[in-house]
């Protein structure tokens, strides 16, 4: 095989020549992640475009001229429009840019969130009824923020001007870019375990709307809806709610407000007892002034004065309706007396013996009193008791 020995003049000459003869290199587009982006006083700007596993250079010469913008920075998504640019005398491969467009990356962010939102809607986890209530007077709060943000220093100012004696449990967690949404869950998660603390204030100030994202994190959403303390979504921004606004049981729009909702002020807790405990002292005062009224009215008046002779009186009526009681009582026995009587004589007369002793007698057969005749047969054994006696008979004839 013959070998192929070129220049390097030759060889640039021909790579240059099958880009700028080969149509696919030619006004195309690619998408990808801006990085290295510097913008040159001479009018030119670089760039390197990437995905997850390439990167290309890219150039933009006069990119005023082109109505480029001229704030594209690291990270951005785009979209640009150009060629295949080779440099023959360095050996230079780039893309040569004629267009940038922005990618609308956080459209789709929010198109997310939406189809989040109804879907953790339905779910129940923007519901009244699963709200629960901040404390009237709480001893201790936790708070999940970052310790070095300015967030956590006007809570922790607000809550002494206002009440200095309650307890701060600080979780400091990242609250924004990567590993921000584990780190808020977890803070969430800890402070719950914690006896003391009755209730979760988790937040940061204002940001960007990247800056906030994390607060709109399917993780940390529930972790708010988890929480078994009350907790305040203290987030400081102007947006629509955040989920985790619409999960917590209270929303502040920033975390100073957010002490302002949940922290009584120590000194109108004072004033209102002070004056609560005049009320209670001059109403207490105006019963015993009501009362002393009535007992010296009821000093002067026409009962208590004339009480002993109304007694007196009380006690006449007393003896006079004893001594009628009494005859009534006299009168009801003698009638009685005078019935047992008569009832009394009704009886003796009636007695068998009484009948007896005018010379009749009684006749029996066993138990049975002997009436007729057919109640006995020759033989039998009779009783016949008379005043004096009785007197056992036999019977030797029926007639």
């Amino acid at each position: 095989m013959e070998e192929k020995i070129y220049s390097v003049t030759e060889f640039n000459k021909m790579v240059k020549g099958y880009i700028d003869e080969n149509s696919n290199f030619q006004e195309f587009f690619l998408k990808g992640e801006l990085s290295g982006v510097t913008y040159y006083k001479s009018g030119h700007l670089y760039f390197t475009l990437k995905d997850k596993q390439s990167q290309i250079k890219c150039a933009a010469f006069n990119y005023k001229f082109k109505r480029i913008a001229e704030d594209l920075k690291e990270g951005d998504s785009v979209k640009i429009f150009g060629d295949v640019g080779f440099y023959e005398a360095r050996g230079d491969f780039q893309v040569l840019v004629r267009h940038v467009q922005k990618e609308d990356k956080l459209g789709e962010m929010f198109a997310k969130l939406e189809k989040l939102k109804k879907d953790l809607e339905r779910e129940g986890l923007f519901s009244p009824l699963f709200k629960k209530v901040l404390p009237k007077y709480p001893k201790a709060i936790g708070v999940v923020t970052a310790y070095t943000g300015a967030a956590f220093h006007d809570i922790v100012n607000t809550t002494r001007k206002r009440f200095k004696n309650i307890d701060i449990y600080i979780y400091s967690a990242k609250v924004q870019g990567v590993g921000a949404k584990e780190e808020i869950v977890k803070g969430i998660e800890t402070l719950n375990k914690i006896p003391e603390i009755d209730l979760i204030i988790a937040g940061r100030g204002g940001g960007s709307v990247e800056d906030l994202w994390a607060f709109n994190e399917e993780e940390v959403a529930r972790a708010f809806f988890q929480s078994e303390k009350p907790i305040i979504s203290a987030v400081g921004h102007e947006i629509d709610n955040l989920l985790s606004d619409l999960v917590a049981d209270v929303r502040a729009a920033t975390p100073t407000q957010a002490i302002e909702i949940s922290i009584p002020v120590k000194k109108e807790i004072e004033k209102q007892l002070l004056e609560k405990e005049k009320r209670i002292k001059d109403s207490i005062n105006r019963v015993i002034k009501k009362k002393k009224d009535e007992i010296k009215q009821l000093q002067s008046s026409y009962v208590l004065k004339n009480f002993i002779k109304a007694i007196e009186e009380k006690n006449q009526m007393l003896v006079s309706k004893e001594e009628k009681i009494e005859d009534i009582m006299k009168k009801i026995f003698r009638n009685k007396s005078h019935e047992l009587e008569v009832c009394t004589e009704k009886i003796i007369a009636l007695n068998p013996l009484n009948v007896l002793k005018r010379g009749y007698s009684i006749t029996k057969i066993g138990d049975k009193v002997i009436k007729e005749s057919s109640q006995v047969k020759l033989g039998d054994s009779i009783e016949t008791t008379i005043k004096n006696g009785k007197i056992i008979s036999r019977i030797e004839e029926i007639i």
